[in-house]
């Protein structure tokens, strides 16, 4: 067993909502061998309303949560990371920044928030519905036995992880 700790980003549009949730998630239930952080392309000036409402409403803290430049991790002197997740489709495929530490990377796919107006109650089911997907492949994701698995097997459990997850939420 090592005491690895891993560095995991989240990578969104704006870094208002999913990325934000999955940090928040992440650090919450990684019983302290995840350290997570999110970031975005185009980072929104604020975190979503909604958003904050619904992580306070799962007993999520949300002191430290706030919009960052995805540049904030690819500085010379960053922590290394050791997963970045996409949670935007438009960067499935992109080459991704040079990273540190070279990670391993997977597209993990959810609705965009942005799609429903600001007060819409479909943007607000979005984003309920958006947490529990999170929730569960983040739960999936931290019971992988990392300290047993190569890079190449790893970095299939962490594709494979959304695919198995994104099932079920249409199954219901």
């Amino acid at each position: 067993m090592t005491d690895k700790l891993y560095h995991v980003l989240f990578l969104s549009q704006r870094n208002s909502a999913r990325s934000i949730m999955a940090e928040a998630i992440l650090n919450s239930i990684g019983g302290g061998r995840f350290v997570a952080h999110s970031a975005g392309v185009h980072p929104a000036g604020e975190i979503e309303p909604i958003v904050i409402e619904l992580l306070h409403h799962a007993q999520l803290p949300t002191g430290d949560l706030r919009p960052k430049h995805y540049s904030e991790f690819t500085s010379a002197g960053t922590t290394d990371l050791d997963f970045v997740f996409t949670l935007i489709d438009a960067a499935a495929g992109e080459p991704p920044p040079s990273w540190p530490g070279v990670p391993i990377a997977a597209h993990w796919p959810s609705t965009d928030p942005t799609r429903f107006e600001r007060e819409d109650a479909e943007r607000r089911l979005a984003l309920i519905r958006t947490r529990s997907e999170l929730e569960r492949r983040l739960q999936l994701f931290v019971a992988l036995p990392f300290a047993s698995l190569d890079r190449l097997r790893t970095q299939r459990l962490a594709r494979d992880d959304s695919r198995v997850s994104n099932k079920r939420t249409q199954v219901r």
